[in-house]
């Protein structure tokens, strides 16, 4: 590892700071307002403290977003609430913002959602942009997902590549996703240029699966020697969301 890199962790989004403490990190992700809702975030209460505390700080936008879909009434308000995580995450102090690149369903074509993720930035870029790098995350399942395979992240950075995207790789997504660890670092980057932020998790489930399940990685079908190499090639900041009771442990291995 380089002596730049930062290890930490996603913690809980009301006392940050204490969880952080408490599994060793030096870096943190949360959220800013409910993962599974629409609504626009509120000033966090520990703001202050968190931008004097020193830590790498990453917010983590919703899952409900999706800027992909074909689905007007999931992507206009995706599109708005992506504008307002991405203010509130610049006024935390927040090193970038990580959404994860969605899908489109049915009969939908593919091309239709990268599109869709032009016409998001785009639209940042008539007033200005975003305030703070937009860190795309690739995901674990789904045939029409925009960022699960190689070539679909490929397709997508050709669509947006002007707009200088982040890129956040998960350990437990590519391998779900049936993506070979690898050599993955030296491959992505030749299709994004970039590598901004490593989610550094173990997988519950087998290679190709297509499930979403992180795991400590003394519980990971996953090696955690393959996830540690892939922070070591990365050269950035790596974040563990894996099961709280286990990530002082992860933390500390990866360290190692």
């Amino acid at each position: 590892m380089t002596g730049t890199q930062i290890i930490g962790a996603h913690v809980d989004s009301t006392d940050p700071l204490a969880h952080a403490e408490a599994v060793d990190a030096a870096a943190v992700q949360f959220f800013l307002a409910d993962p599974q809702g629409w609504k626009a975030p509120k000033p966090h209460p520990h703001a202050d403290a968190i931008k004097a505390s020193g830590l790498a700080v990453y917010i983590h936008s919703p899952y409900v977003l999706n800027v992909a879909t074909t689905n007007n009434r999931i992507r206009i308000p995706s599109r708005k609430l992506l504008g307002q995580h991405a203010q509130a995450a610049a006024e935390i102090g927040a090193k970038g913002l990580i959404v994860h690149g969605g899908h489109v369903t049915g009969d939908d074509d593919p091309a239709v959602g990268v599109d869709n993720w032009r016409k998001a930035f785009a639209q940042a870029a008539e007033t200005g942009g975003f305030p703070l790098p937009i860190l795309i995350e690739n995901t674990a399942g789904g045939t029409k997902a925009m960022a699960r395979h190689l070539e679909s992240i490929a397709r997508l950075w050709d669509a947006i590549g002007e707009y200088d995207p982040g890129f956040c790789l998960d350990t437990c997504h590519a391998h779900a996703g049936g993506e070979d660890l690898d050599g993955l670092v030296e491959r992505v980057k030749a299709i994004t240029g970039r590598i901004d932020l490593v989610h550094a998790n173990g997988s519950r489930d087998t290679f190709d699966s297509g499930a979403d399940r992180h795991a400590n990685f003394d519980n990971s079908l996953l090696a955690g020697e393959a996830v540690a190499g892939v922070v070591k090639a990365a050269g950035c900041d790596a974040l563990v969301e894996t099961p709280a009771d286990g990530q002082a442990d992860d933390i500390s291995f990866l360290r190692k």
